[in-house]
């Protein structure tokens, strides 16, 4: 467990350090601890299961739990690689420089890479669009479950975090899926003394979430201090926009202005990246993890509440899309 303040002092360590040089290690060792129970489950489900899978997009907390999983499996003198693929659901509208960044990851770590589209999905007919322009974001449950019928998946683990939105707080760290991939809250398995109920009955499977005890700002602190990679649009850049129900709206085809909407030039950054028809960009001139952690140390929106238009649409929305399927 992390060390607190009194620890540190009963160990005469006060007299000897700064306040700045205290808080850093506590920092530290807070990460250290998120890390190692990181790598404790990631090991866990390799054991436990026998065809997992991580779910990898490319964007912040997939590349942070990538990150822990090249520490719990590959050595840097004696090599090793990461025992299960790693399983992107594409809807088609997703940022380019986030799947771009995602081949270039996996193609640098040796890992397997397998993509599934929601088109590919929608030329089946198990994807029907209302509309031309809906978002596809909501059908990425289908091609999700389609997946893990053709693979056998028994286990996907998953960057969700509960400090994101409120149904992911109900949600355990080994979240049992029936054979349809619901989630009923109700038959969710206690996890006493980080022990995890593996046991499953043919045709279900497991969601994990190896950071869900992670916060915003810890994957930001952990990114600064391990010196990962992300995509550019994580930082400031400048890119057209307009203002659209408190939300600033990137200018793209698919998200084009609407009548009587003024586009402006501003200063932006993404705090979460998804498909393009559902995420908004926040104003940011922070250009560096360090500057991202004193941003967030002072918002008090979630990012999903602040940048996600598709989690606006009831208080039960999140919840319902997990109960479908959904990560």
């Amino acid at each position: 467990m992390p060390k607190h303040k009194n620890d540190f002092e009963k160990e005469g360590l006060m007299n000897a350090r700064t306040e700045p040089e205290l808080l850093h290690q506590l920092s530290n060792a807070h990460l250290d601890a998120l890390e190692e129970e990181t790598i404790f489950i990631l090991r866990e489900v390799a054991a436990a299961f026998e065809r997992p899978a991580l779910l990898f997009s490319g964007g912040k907390d997939s590349l942070v739990m990538l990150k822990c999983a090249e520490k719990a499996f590959v050595d840097k003198q004696k090599g090793g690689r990461i025992p299960y693929p790693l399983l992107m659901i594409d809807t088609g509208h997703n940022f380019k420089e986030v799947t771009d960044f995602r081949d270039f990851r996996a193609n640098e770590l040796g890992a397997e890479l397998i993509v599934r589209s929601v088109e590919d999905s929608m030329k089946r007919g198990t994807v029907r669009l209302a509309h031309a322009n809906e978002s596809r974001n909501v059908h990425q449950s289908v091609t999700l479950l389609e997946a893990i019928e053709e693979f056998k998946f028994d286990a996907l683990m998953g960057g969700a975090r509960r400090d994101e939105e409120k149904a992911r707080a109900k949600e355990r760290i080994f979240s049992h899926r029936d054979s349809f991939g619901q989630w009923q809250p109700k038959s969710q398995r206690p996890e006493l003394w980080s022990l995890f109920n593996t046991k499953l009955q043919p045709g279900e499977h497991f969601r994990v979430f190896p950071i869900s005890n992670w916060t915003e700002l810890d994957v930001w602190q952990y990114i600064a201090r391990e010196n990962i990679a992300l995509p550019s649009i994580y930082y400031t850049h400048k890119r057209e926009v307009v203002d659209r129900r408190g939300l600033w709206v990137p200018v793209t085809e698919l998200t084009p202005p609407k009548e009587g909407e003024t586009v402006q030039f501003r200063n932006v950054r993404f705090r979460t990246v998804g498909d393009i028809t559902c995420t908004c960009p926040v104003e940011s001139t922070a250009a560096t993890p360090e500057e991202i952690v004193i941003e967030t140390l002072a918002a008090d929106v979630s990012e999903r509440g602040a940048t996600r238009m598709d989690d606006k649409t009831s208080d039960a929305s999140m919840e319902k899309r997990k109960k479908d399927g959904y990560f």
